[in-house]
């Protein structure tokens, strides 16, 4: 080869990789961190029951693995939609707020159109404030923590001053219907809730908005490039936070028999230690519906097991405190060691 002074210069040919090295396949760290991404939550909460099952007689039971359903699905239902808007890349702290607003319209509503229309109408108002919420983050462009932050204390005040600070009590005997009926021994609540955790794993892992979502939670950028339509998205990411607040309101509200007023944190907190410790990133773009169930269901065989081993209430919150900063602090080592 002539380079530009006329003088002759030698260029080596690069070097031919050696077969092995470019059939090598991941590293055993690298495998560590897939296998802790994918299954880590399952083998925690195998554990956990087997322990339970040793430590507490009535653990294993009918009766007691039916109310451990029954508690968590509330707040699991909320989970559920948590995840797609945490995978989207954004944060609902208006949740539990929007929950608790939808048990004060039932209530207020139940003497004047009936149970089951109030209830619908409850659920349906929740709908609307979560894609209200929708519309504040993506066309206003609001940062979704603060933005959620502000509705959610919004959303309580309009309680407070619907409800004027009392508790609104329903006395029809069917409105309690939806949290005690049972269908084939098991009620009606959990019924609902594995109905809409088999549809919110099915939008999600076999669905073309299912693949937005990642795609908007993995790179906004790339995805607006690519031709998704990322505010919509994120809108209805929201709009399926507030139906999962309406039906968990409803659930509530039929358990009490009353609608009070609440800003709801305590039950968005336990919602989203719930997705974070089934292995959602708090990043966005990487998450799953069953991992999520399986979060759920192991923050309520630790309340469930403190209650039967007769522990101090107040430790469960140091409990689940601690379980999510473990949990963030992994996904935090998992993404540094995938990057």
């Amino acid at each position: 080869m002539i380079d530009e002074s006329g003088a002759t210069a030698v260029t080596s040919a690069p070097e031919p990789q050696a077969p092995e090295a470019a059939e090598r396949g991941p590293s055993l760290a690298e495998r560590v961190v897939e296998f802790s991404r994918e299954y880590a939550i399952l083998l925690v909460s195998i554990t956990l029951f087997i322990a339970l099952s040793i430590a507490s007689s009535a653990f294993l039971t009918g009766a007691n693995l039916q109310n451990l359903l029954d508690q968590a699905a509330p707040d699991g239902m909320l989970a559920l939609a948590l995840t797609f808007v945490v995978i989207g890349g954004e944060f609902d702290l208006s949740a539990g707020a929007v929950m608790v607003f939808a048990g004060i319209i039932a209530s207020e509503l139940e003497p004047s159109v009936g149970v089951w229309p109030c209830l619908i109408i409850g659920v349906l108002s929740s709908v609307a404030l979560g894609l209200l919420n929708g519309l504040l983050v993506t066309w206003g462009r609001i940062n979704s923590f603060v933005c959620t932050l502000a509705t959610g204390t919004i959303i309580y005040g309009l309680g407070l001053v619907i409800t004027k600070g009392y508790l609104v009590t329903v006395t029809a005997p069917a409105f309690a219907d939806l949290a005690f009926h049972k269908f084939l021994g098991v009620k009606l609540d959990i019924w609902i809730f594995a109905v809409f955790a088999i549809g919110c794993w099915f939008a999600l892992s076999l669905t073309r908005f299912g693949r937005w979502v990642f795609a908007v939670g993995g790179n906004l950028e790339a995805a607006r490039l690519s031709g998704i339509n990322t505010r919509l998205v994120k809108m209805i990411t929201f709009g399926i936070s507030g139906t999962a607040a309406g039906l968990a309101g409803a659930v509530l509200v039929s358990r009490n028999g009353e609608g009070q007023a609440g800003d709801g944190i305590s039950d968005v907190l336990a919602a989203f230690a719930a997705v974070v410790v089934g292995g959602t990133a708090v990043a966005g773009g990487r998450g799953s519906i069953w991992r999520t169930v399986l979060g759920v269901l192991f923050l309520g065989m630790i309340a469930n097991g403190l209650n039967l081993l007769q522990v101090n209430p107040i430790y469960q919150e140091i409990v689940e405190g601690a379980i999510i900063l473990v949990a963030v602090a992994t996904d935090a080592w998992t993404r540094r060691q995938a990057g």
